[in-house]
């Protein structure tokens, strides 16, 4: 009898002993998740580099995410006819915060025309940054489209958009079997909910190695996983001018080995922009390049749509940590 209670209390005992060993595992794969989460954020909002203020810019951004987080839940957009000429009405019906490439501005595409219509769209910033979009709608004659234009989350993070209060862009539309070019609208501007006493913030902290010509261009770091063909240096840019321009970066050598960057930056008028210049993996293998030490670059400064050079910039030297 007491062997047998004596074994049911061993029991009891190594079931609480199982008990704690499986809840201490929990919680350590739980730590391990929270940890890789914490350095993915790093990553994409932090890039290493020549600005002494990486650090304070990523606390901050980290607290702005935090703190708006709930705001984005509640944005929304009025329905409203956003382009109404030859015989094309594009109406925004709603904003869905949820898509899966980014947030979707959902539109409804009317083409009244005796000629089948594609459309997309040109020049989109949101909140005063320059983002990359989806959309090409190809619409029949006297056929309606649904649609959504897609704000690419990716950029929306590398600019810091947490809260979006308006957003800007044209519509491109053409002939879908001549590709002949229909219009190129205006530029329209959509607003959300949010937009009335929202407070624009630029983070143009970093190595500021251009100022001339109402161009601000700032080198704001080394990002090791910039994209999947490579690593790339990122940049802010600045166009106070008044009209869209291109830059492209030029005579660019990594230690020392001349690299083809991929890198080519379109600005509207009085944007700003958070862009990088990758390098590919393989052109560093290839140059058994192990870790980005020094640039030299120069940049080109383009009207974009004569292609007239603005400025060409003096070589500039970077070194990275």
């Amino acid at each position: 009898m007491k062997i047998s209670k004596l074994i049911g209390v061993l029991l009891v005992l190594l079931v609480f002993v199982l008990m704690a060993v499986g809840s201490g595992s929990d919680s350590s794969e739980s730590s391990k998740a929270s940890s890789n989460s914490a350095a993915s954020a790093d990553s994409s909002t932090a890039p290493s580099g020549t600005s002494s203020t990486t650090d304070d810019t990523k606390t901050d951004s980290q607290a702005s995410a935090v703190s708006s987080k709930a705001a984005d839940k509640d944005v929304t957009i009025e329905e409203a006819v956003l382009f109404d000429q030859d015989d094309i009405v594009i109406t925004a019906k709603s904003l869905n915060m949820k898509g899966f490439f980014g947030p979707e501005v959902k539109l409804l595409i009317e083409n009244n025309s005796e000629r089948s219509v594609t459309v997309q769209t040109r020049n989109t910033s949101v909140n005063g940054y320059m983002v990359e979009t989806m959309l090409s709608a190809d619409v029949a004659p006297s056929k309606k489209a649904n649609d959504e234009l897609t704000l690419m989350r990716s950029d929306l993070e590398a600019a810091g958009i947490t809260t979006i209060a308006d957003l800007e862009f044209s519509f491109h539309i053409f002939d879908s079997e001549s590709w002949d070019t229909i219009i190129d609208s205006d530029p329209v501007i959509v607003t959300t909910s949010v937009y009335d006493g929202f407070e624009y913030m630029y983070d143009d902290s970093g190595e500021l190695v251009y100022d001339e010509d109402d161009i601000k261009i700032v080198v704001k770091g080394l990002s090791e996983n910039d994209s999947i063909w490579g690593p790339g240096i990122v940049v802010y840019i600045e166009n106070n001018t008044d009209n869209v321009v291109m830059i492209q970066a030029r005579d660019v050598s990594i230690n020392g080995f001349m690299i083809d960057p991929i890198f080519s930056c379109d600005i509207s008028a009085g944007k700003h922009a958070i862009d990088a210049i990758t390098f590919m993996s393989s052109d560093l293998e290839s140059n058994e390049i192990e870790q980005i030490n020094t640039c030299e670059l120069s940049f080109q400064i383009m009207d974009y749509d004569s292609w007239d050079t603005i400025a060409s910039t003096s070589l500039i030297t970077l070194e990275f940590e």
